[in-house]
């Protein structure tokens, strides 16, 4: 992978509510392979409740509906593999959907030789949905591959029952987390609906209106999202506390389907921050902002952003960051902060909103702006946007990154270079604190090395990890925190999903520990971890770098 060793290492937190399966005897709930649908109204699933764990059996299968589930905000009822991977291979629609569920989580940490336990492998259809008004769902551990519709859909749309309409329903505390998405036919992911403003159907006789749900609290973060005919992680309508974050998105828009063409997306009526995501070498552009305003877009990689796309025609046009003003509320801001946008096809960001105002382009890094010869564009002379104190230049030979990366020297023009207003941002692309001198950095990254530290953040044993340095060449420290003595066991896994490497920690003390594994014998590339500990699972990407 041309780029890989651009990302650096990952604040990890807690996975709440972890179930570990391996070692259950007769669960009580088993779903066998050649069960393709459960009801939670319907015996003997009408007796689960909050808290409880549904075990779904090892194996190939082809589909599972899912309806009815409900548990409660602080026991959520968890669908977990048990007796190793389930592998989904279906000619139909879908692999799993979850239909008028709330509270549930559906992971795949049921058997720790394999970081993803839920494997989607399709020749039709769609790979995971939730939908028909589900609410409070998490999804981790999954991997989907070869779906020609999407990855995965998390949205309810409305019809001419109107209950799945704004008035009628809000979906709630989506969290989409530790998945693996390759290879599928539009969009990676697909979560809340594009058609903010309504849409025009005919129910009953009548042309009528339809507006579909918001989305609150929605936590798209540490996935790894790759080969998309359209989108690689779309989020709309998510109109309030929204992050999307820590993800890794790479050659998206394969299609090159017009309006479906960007790493990331935040759609119609959104207002997201976006932050700490690297995204390379797709044919659109790097990030896309249609919201409401108020977003922040900050500490993101972007790299070749639609240099693949007709490159010998300047006419097609694509951007590192593109802001537009589909949904924008008259007078709200954005701030695009401390992006790295390195080879964009045309410029570095295209700014098209009117309606907004006193936004930020500050402290970003733009290299080789592109076709257009403009570091950014500014679509009208009534824009309203300071754009100040970033670094522009050719080609990045006097930025002072470090080889190899982008994180800079202490000797970097970049350093202490910045806009003195950070936005609130307090920690860069590796986690330091921001700012470390007399004021902010340039750049995705903040020169000095001061780490955030680990913060009590979790709910369980096991509260954060630290990874680091990251990307690593021979060994690999990972600092972690538990609340109280216990057994901790450390596993690295392949991008297939299996575990390569495992170091046990018997009786593990209370308070901040450290695991030093030598990863000198592993291939370069991109790999992920889990540490294991009681019911606690918390998990993460690391760089192995020649």
């Amino acid at each position: 992978m041309k780029h890989a060793n651009i990302i650096i290492y990952l604040l990890i937190t807690i996975s709440l509510g972890s179930i570990k399966a391996y070692g259950q005897d007769n669960p009580q709930y088993l779903v066998e392979n050649a069960i393709k649908m459960i009801d939670g109204n319907v015996s003997p699933y009408n007796q689960v409740g909050g808290g409880d764990t549904i075990y779904i059996q090892g194996g190939v299968r082809e589909q599972l509906l899912i309806r009815n589930f409900n548990g409660t905000p602080s026991r959520p009822i968890v669908f977990i593999n048990y007796g190793g991977p389930v592998i989904i291979s279906t000619q139909n629609s879908y692999g799993f959907v979850f239909r008028g569920c709330r509270y549930i989580r559906f992971t795949g940490t049921g058997d720790p030789d394999h970081f993803y336990g839920f494997n989607f492998r399709h020749a039709s259809g769609a790979g995971l949905s939730l939908d028909d008004m589900s609410s409070d769902c998490e999804v981790d551990h999954i991997s989907i591959e070869g779906s020609p519709i999407a990855g995965l859909y998390a949205k309810t749309d409305p019809d001419c029952s109107f209950a799945g309409t704004r008035d009628h329903f809000t979906q709630y505390n989506t969290l989409i987390h530790d998945n693996y998405i390759d290879s599928v036919g539009n969009e990676g992911m697909y979560i809340g609906s594009t058609k903010y403003s309504g849409y025009q159907v005919n129910c009953n006789g009548h042309d009528t209106v339809l507006y579909p749900s918001l989305l609150e609290g929605v936590r798209v973060y540490n996935n790894i999202v790759k080969y998309t005919g359209w989108d690689g992680i779309q989020v709309s309508s998510a109109a309030s506390d929204c992050q999307v974050y820590n993800n890794i998105v790479l050659y998206d828009s394969q299609e090159e389907s017009n309006y479906q063409m960007s790493g990331i997306i935040l759609g119609g009526g959104s207002r997201c921050d976006c932050f700490n995501n690297m995204i390379s070498e797709g044919k659109g552009d790097g990030i896309e902002v249609h919201g409401l305003g108020g977003s922040r877009v900050f500490n993101n990689i972007i790299v070749d952003p639609g240099l693949s796309y007709f490159p010998d025609d300047p006419s097609m046009k694509k951007y590192g960051i593109f802001v537009s003003d589909v949904t924008v509320q008259n007078d709200s801001s954005f701030f695009i902060l401390f992006n790295d946008i390195i080879n964009p096809k045309t410029a570095g960001i295209q700014f098209s909103s009117e309606n907004s105002s006193n936004s930020v382009i500050a402290s970003n890094v733009i290299i080789n702006p592109g076709v257009a010869g403009a570091y950014v564009v500014e679509s009208s002379p009534d824009i309203d946007v300071n754009i100040t104190n970033n670094y522009f230049a050719l080609d990045s030979a006097g930025a002072g990154f470090v080889p190899g990366g982008w994180d800079i020297k202490p000797t970097s023009l970049l350093v202490d270079a910045g806009y003195t207003d950070g936005h609130d941002i307090q920690s860069d692309f590796a986690g330091n604190y921001r700012p470390q001198g007399v004021t902010y950095d340039i750049g995705a990254y903040e020169s000095g090395g001061s780490s955030m530290g680990i913060g009590n953040w979790g709910s369980y044993r096991i509260l954060t990890a630290l990874v680091y340095p990251n990307p690593a060449s021979e060994v690999l420290t990972i600092k972690y925190e538990v609340a109280s003595s216990g057994d901790v066991e450390l596993s690295l896994y392949n991008l297939a999903g299996q575990r390569i490497l495992e170091s046990d920690q018997p009786s593990v003390p209370t308070g901040t520990q450290t695991i030093a594994l030598n990863i000198s014998n592993l291939p370069a590339g991109v790999y992920v971890y889990t540490l294991r500990e009681g019911r606690g699972v918390v998990s993460g990407r690391i760089i192995k770098k020649n």
